[in-house]
């Protein structure tokens, strides 16, 4: 059976927009294009797609994906065994912090004394260290200097300093929203004097060059967890952010 991009974004839940993205980068390209210009996909197509949502889901970068389906020696049932033992691996840690919800709940409620070390039964430290770590990635090197800068400048920062870079936040996503709802391109000049103001906004934590903006970019396209986060605006908010953000830093950043 055919797909047209509209059918898998449908079946998928992978925007149409996405899906032209994964065509532009050599992620999934469509089995064929038709006389009339539409993208066509088809079961083989179908199968990597879920592939990919599956590495995407376990925190590999699009660069990373590539590297790994692009091999000769790639195997979808060995692959998808090695996805199952990941999940069940999460599954567990999830259910180990659900014991620790629990055990503060009755603790909270009077019911049970927990003990201090049971408070953070079943959290990732290396996992948050991963994604500080991350965070400042630009292009591949790490920059720990903006690490000790961001805690440095928001070290002290309470209520009143937090609460206004949130709702900056909130408001520009927002914004960028509607600019994609009235279809408006991501290079275009409204869309730009929004970045200038994200950009800005970020610059609160860590001076922002154009290598540090375009790895921030890479961050919120690449790690799940962004996807969670833009999703709730437009859940075409990745893709347009991503490509926005590197507009503006290699027109306007140094």
């Amino acid at each position: 059976m055919e797909y047209t991009i509209k059918k898998l974004a449908q079946l998928s839940g992978v925007s149409i927009r996405t899906l032209h993205w994964y065509d532009e980068v050599g992620l999934l390209k469509p089995a064929y294009c038709g006389t009339n210009g539409y993208r066509y996909y088809q079961e083989e197509q179908l199968l990597l797609l879920q592939q990919i949502l599956f590495f995407r889901e376990i925190g590999l970068s699009l660069k990373e994906i590539i590297q790994v389906i692009t091999q000769d020696d790639f195997d979808k049932i060995k692959t998808l065994q090695a996805h199952k033992q990941v999940l069940e691996n999460s599954l567990n840690k999830k259910l180990v912090l659900i014991k620790t919800i629990d055990k503060t709940l009755l603790h909270l409620q009077g019911k049970y004394i927990i003990k201090n070390e049971e408070l953070y039964h079943g959290f990732d430290s290396e996992r948050q260290e991963e994604y500080e770590k991350y965070l400042v990635h630009g292009q591949g090197s790490a920059s720990e200097a903006l690490i000790f800068e961001s805690k440095k400048r928001t070290a002290k920062w309470g209520k009143d300093e937090w609460d206004p870079v949130k709702n900056e936040g909130d408001a520009i996503h927002k914004a960028l929203a509607k600019c994609i709802d009235k279809g408006l391109t991501p290079e275009s000049n409204e869309v730009q004097e929004i970045m200038k103001r994200h950009c800005q906004m970020i610059n609160r934590f860590y001076e922002v060059s154009k290598d540090v903006y375009v790895g921030l970019s890479q961050l919120y396209v690449e790690h799940p967890d962004f996807k969670k986060f833009f999703d709730v605006y437009h859940k075409d908010m990745i893709p347009f952010i991503g490509k926005a953000m590197r507009f503006y830093a290699d027109k306007y950043l140094k």
